[in-house]
Order: structure tokens, then C-alpha cells, then sequence
């Protein structure tokens, strides 16, 4: 199974809330952790990651806090997996060329690395501003966003 960390979930909740309140910009880490109920800890940790990484700013003082480097819409789910994951890669060699024995010889090597692209580029055109809208359920139903569901 191909699976993301909790972490990485929780920091793109996280960063979510910012895309969902754009007037309010500056958050604190204790007021980001009450509202995704989340601890503080964790979400202290998470916030200085995404911070070193260039997705958040942060800004020290009795006023200070985090806010989004760049606007949610310029923001995609893989620069959010790759600041808390590291490269994206669906198998060893996808991700780091070099660190299998086999991977010159490997007859699934290609095969691998196309489904990486794919998966890759998904993650690529979802950005924060788009998770931060709930598609509803018939449209995620119908597999796409806005759909009208059909009548007999």
C-alpha cells in the first residue's frame, strides 16, 4: 500500500486551514492546534518544517505567528509531501536513483517510473486553495468537482 505519514496528512490539514481563511493570515500554533484538534506539539513541529521548507513564514512577537509563503492557489499537495516526505517516489529507485542493487537490470524500472509521474502530477494539480473547497459527495460520486448528478 502506498501510504502517506500521519504527519503529512496533518500538515496539509494544517495548511488548509490558512487557504480556508485568507483574511485572517497570521495563525499561532496553539490557535491552529485548537482548531484541528490537533497537539500543540505536533503542530509546533509541523508548522517549523513547512516553515524551513518555504511554505510558511514565520514571524516572532507578541502579534507573530505563521502564514502562508505564497498564496494557496501557488501551493500544491506535492510541495507539501515533498517538504515533510522528502521526493516523491512510489518505489525505491523512483525516489533515489542509485540505492538498488538490481536497478540497472530491472525490467519494471520504466513501468515504475511512469506510474511515479502519474502520481506525482496529481499531487501536483491539487493545490491548498482547491482542498481547502469540500467537493460534495455526489460530485466526488461522479469523480470530478461540480458534476450534476444524472436523472433516469
Amino acid at each position: 500500500m502506498i501510504r502517506m505519514t500521519r504527519l503529512t496528512d496533518y500538515g496539509i490539514v494544517l495548511l488548509t486551514l490558512f487557504a480556508r481563511d485568507p483574511k485572517r493570515p497570521m495563525r499561532s500554533a496553539r490557535d491552529l492546534a485548537a482548531e484541528a484538534h490537533l497537539p500543540a506539539p505536533t503542530v509546533s513541529k509541523l508548522l517549523k518544517v513547512l516553515a524551513r521548507h518555504g511554505l510558511l513564514e514565520a514571524h516572532r512577537g507578541v502579534k507573530g505567528g505563521f502564514n502562508l509563503a505564497r498564496p494557496a492557489s501557488e501551493i500544491t499537495v506535492a510541495d507539501v509531501v515533498a517538504a515533510l516526505e522528502g521526493p516523491i517516489g512510489v518505489t525505491e529507485c523512483t525516489a533515489h536513483a542509485g540505492r538498488c542493487a538490481i536497478e540497472r537490470f530491472c525490467i519494471v524500472r520504466s513501468n515504475w517510473r511512469k506510474i511515479n509521474r502519474v502520481v506525482e502530477d496529481a499531487l501536483r494539480g491539487i493545490s491548498l486553495a482547491e482542498m481547502a473547497r469540500p467537493i460534495s459527495l455526489l460530485s466526488a460520486a461522479a469523480g470530478r468537482e461540480g458534476a450534476v448528478p444524472r436523472t433516469v
